[in-house]
């Protein structure tokens, strides 16, 4: 009997609440303004977290946990005159190797935190189909790349330690690669050729979507479209930057010099002298990476003859430095959303205290019949919060429609979810409650009398 009386009460209130609000539609829209853009605000942000999170754990993948990767810096010192350097005006430039392979087996061998080293030398070339040239990336490497990268093989295998020693033409292929030029069968086993050499497929890799602010930001090439080959094979079959040619060269300065004794020398850079393109270095622990790079900066500025010509990088921090700035664009929308719902709920309560002020006469009459004190709280609350749960129906779809727009034309990728728009729902049920608790006391505060006489 109680439940029934109980909700019969909830209904009458719910319907009065209906009515008050549809005879003030304009006055409702304006006062809920404050709650639609802030739980808008409130599910752009979450959807931007969200896609923010995803991306960075993506990217996290690509370039594999713990890495830190070594890049040359090839010699483009052409801007300096003939006379500046033959005056001795600039101070002559040291000698260095470059990166190689001599490099990678030194670090493997001294430095004991490290867990696996792979070193890449990359050539853009073509590959040759039914007699179309389509462009493609071959690259050097050894066995170790694939599980330092996180890079899963689909089908077939990895190089083995014979492929690798005796320069075979084996070759492991992306998997658009596949797709392109053995469309619709297996290319295990198929031989294809790469510029002027046939190599037989003996692996596919596993396809990952790479995006293209990972490609920019992190320099991650689409492995999808890429040919990876021993690293050995690469350098007897391919190109091998250490292989001097029978130009006269001088290596006094670390440049090239071309021309005889008596004649005028011409100063040349010498160009990307580094026999590998980059080196993947992965670390025991995420503890050791700072450090490692500090040692191997060290220890290859030793090799190189006190030249730096080597840049050092660790993925990882360049990736939380991206998250910590995503964070702080979070934080920053937090606010606002936290103000304009604090405006709000605000605008509610100030019109519910109006709201009271109009309706003192009714008041008195609804308390004069019989109505409690309980009652007419529960009545003006029930109208705050059905302005709140409006304007947070309506900031809803205006925040989804916004996590729309914002992928579209921007490219940040948005992330709905049911737990963000639940969220932005019970916060507006919240704000008008909190917000209506105020005008409620005070229309429930009101003596009976002095509200009938009031004109």
């Amino acid at each position: 009997m109680f439940d029934k009386f109980y909700i019969e009460k909830l209904k009458s209130n719910f319907s009065e609440a209906i009515r008050v609000i549809l005879a003030n539609k304009i006055r409702t829209l304006l006062t809920s303004l404050g709650i639609i853009f802030g739980v808008a605000a409130v599910i752009t942000m979450l959807a931007i977290g969200k896609g923010a999170e995803k991306e960075i754990l993506a990217q996290l993948e690509l370039i594999g946990v713990n890495n830190i990767v070594i890049t040359p810096i090839p010699d483009e010192e052409d801007n300096k005159s003939d006379e500046e350097t033959d005056d001795g005006a600039n101070e002559s430039k040291r000698f260095s190797k470059g990166l190689d392979l001599l490099d990678v087996q030194s670090i493997e061998k001294n430095i004991p935190s490290i867990k696996a080293i792979s070193p890449e030398i990359i050539l853009d070339t073509y590959v040759i189909n039914n007699g179309r040239q389509n462009s493609v990336k071959l690259i050097g490497v050894d066995a170790s790349y694939f599980s330092t990268m996180n890079i899963q093989i689909e089908s077939g295998k990895n190089f083995s330690n014979p492929q690798l020693i005796n320069a075979l033409p084996v070759c492991i292929i992306g998997k658009k690669i596949e797709k392109k030029i053995f469309t619709g069968e297996s290319a295990i086993g198929k031989q294809i050729k790469v510029k002027d050499v046939w190599l037989q497929v003996i692996g596919v890799i596993e396809e990952k979507f790479i995006s293209d602010n990972a490609q920019e930001n992190l320099g991650i090439r689409d492995m999808n479209q890429d040919i990876y080959i021993p690293i050995k094979t690469f350098l007897v079959r391919y190109k091998d930057r250490k292989i001097i040619n029978d130009k006269p060269i001088d290596f006094s300065e670390g440049i090239v010099i071309i021309g005889n004794q008596q004649g005028p020398k011409k100063r040349i850079p010498r160009g990307n002298y580094h026999q590998i393109d980059k080196m993947v270095v992965q670390v025991q622990n995420s503890s050791e990476l700072s450090s490692t790079a500090e040692i191997l900066s060290r220890m290859l500025k030793r090799r190189h003859n006190d030249m730096i010509d080597f840049e050092i990088s660790i993925p990882i921090q360049l990736l939380k430095q991206q998250q910590k700035t995503k964070q702080i664009f979070n934080i920053v929308l937090s606010i606002i959303a936290g103000i304009s719902l604090l405006i709000g709920g605000i605008g509610i309560m100030n019109i519910m205290l109006a709201s009271v002020l109009e309706r003192t006469k009714e008041i008195g009459i609804i308390r004069a019949i019989g109505a409690t004190q309980e009652d007419v709280i529960l009545q003006f609350l029930t109208e705050s919060v059905l302005v709140s749960v409006g304007g947070g129906i309506i900031g809803i779809f205006l925040g989804i429609f916004a996590s729309y727009v914002l992928e579209i034309a921007t490219g940040i990728e948005t992330i709905l979810t049911l737990s963000s728009i639940l969220l932005s729902f019970f916060v507006a049920t919240f704000i008008g409650l909190i917000f209506g608790i105020a005008p409620a006391k005070a229309a429930a505060n009101k003596s009976p009398i002095e509200a009938i006489r009031h004109e």
